[in-house]
C-alpha cells in the first residue's frame, strides 16, 4: 500500500522520520500523468534504495506558456493507483503556494536557482525560463526528501545536464539516469502522448527513425560532423509532416549552446517537433552500444 500524502511538508517529516530509522529513500521526481516510463523509474529505485517515494507536481514555474501547463495531462487518484501497483512506498503532492511558502500568491518572492551551462541552447533557448523552473523546484524537492539516489528518465536529456549542475552544486544526492522507455513503434513515452491525436500518433514514431538514420550514419564511420548529421534526421523527418523545431547533435561531456565544429568524438542527437498541438522531445547517444 503507497502511503498518500497531500502536503510537502508532511512528506519532509515522514522522510526525517523514517531516515532516522535507517530507512534509505530513492525519489523520483515526476509532474504526474504517469506511464510505463516513470514506473521503471520507481522498481529501479526500489531495487537500489529499497524504500521509494515520488513527487506529483505540475510546476508552473518551468513553464514558458502558460496554454501549456493548463492542458498539462493531470490524474493524481490514478497516478496513485499506478504508483501502487510498482511498489512505490509514498507519494506526496501539493501546491506552489506549500512547496514555496515565502510565495503566498507572489511566485516572483521565490529565489531561482541557477540551472548550469546546460540550459543553454535548444530547450533553454525555446523555452526561456523553463530550466530555471526546473532547477528551482528540483532543488526544493531534494531539500524536502533529502534521498540518497534521485532517478531521472534519459528522455529529457539536456534536463538531466540540468539536474546533475544542482546536485553537484548542493553536493547530493547521487542522481541517475535511466533508459528511456518506447512504445513498440519506437516512440518515446511521455505524459504528452496521450494528447496526441490519432493521426498524429501514427506520424511521432518518425521522431525516433530520424534518430536511428543519425546513428547508422555515424556508425558508418563516414559522417561525424554535426551539420551533415543533422541533415540526416531532416531528411527523415520531412517525410513525416511534423514541425521540427531542432534535429541537432551536442558534445555529451561537453555542452554547447551552440552547434558543435568539426567531427566529433562522441554525440548525442536531440530532436524536438510538434505533432500537431504537442510538443515532442527525444535523443539518441550516438557513440553508445
Amino acid at each position: 500500500m503507497t502511503l498518500r500524502l497531500d502536503a510537502p511538508a508532511a512528506a519532509r517529516e515522514h522522510c526525517a522520520a523514517t531516515r532516522d530509522k535507517g530507512t534509505r529513500w530513492g525519489f523520483v521526481p515526476t509532474m504526474g500523468a504517469l506511464h510505463e516510463g516513470h514506473l521503471a523509474l520507481v522498481r529501479r529505485a526500489k531495487r537500489e534504495c529499497g524504500t521509494v517515494c515520488v513527487s506529483v507536481f505540475v510546476n508552473p514555474l518551468q513553464f514558458n506558456d502558460p496554454r501549456d501547463l493548463e492542458r498539462y495531462p493531470r490524474d493524481f487518484e490514478g497516478d496513485v493507483r499506478l504508483l501502487s501497483s510498482a511498489g512505490c512506498d509514498m507519494v506526496f503532492t501539493g501546491t506552489l503556494e506549500q512547496f514555496f511558502p515565502e510565495a503566498q500568491g507572489a511566485p516572483q518572492a521565490i529565489r531561482s536557482v541557477d540551472p548550469g551551462p546546460a540550459a543553454l541552447g535548444l530547450e533553454g533557448a525555446l523555452r526561456p525560463g523553463h530550466f530555471t523552473g526546473v532547477a528551482t523546484i528540483v532543488e526544493r524537492l531534494f531539500d524536502f526528501v533529502r534521498p540518497e539516489c534521485a532517478y531521472f528518465g534519459a528522455k529529457d536529456y539536456q534536463q538531466t545536464l540540468v539536474v546533475r549542475h544542482v546536485a553537484r552544486v548542493r553536493g547530493g544526492p547521487r542522481i541517475v539516469v535511466c533508459p528511456t522507455e518506447r512504445a513498440p513503434d519506437g516512440l518515446a513515452l511521455s505524459s504528452r502522448n496521450a494528447l496526441l491525436e490519432p493521426s498524429w500518433r501514427e506520424r511521432a514514431p518518425a521522431i525516433h527513425r530520424a534518430l536511428l538514420a543519425a546513428r547508422e550514419a555515424w556508425r558508418g564511420e563516414s559522417l561525424r560532423a554535426a551539420p551533415e548529421l543533422a541533415r540526416r534526421m531532416h531528411a527523415v523527418l520531412a517525410q513525416s509532416g511534423l514541425s521540427v523545431e531542432y534535429a541537432a547533435l551536442r558534445d555529451p561531456e561537453a555542452w554547447t549552446e551552440a552547434d558543435p565544429r568539426g567531427a566529433l568524438s562522441r554525440a548525442v542527437a536531440l530532436i524536438a517537433a510538434r505533432a500537431g498541438g504537442v510538443r515532442l522531445i527525444d535523443n539518441l547517444r550516438l557513440d553508445a552500444e
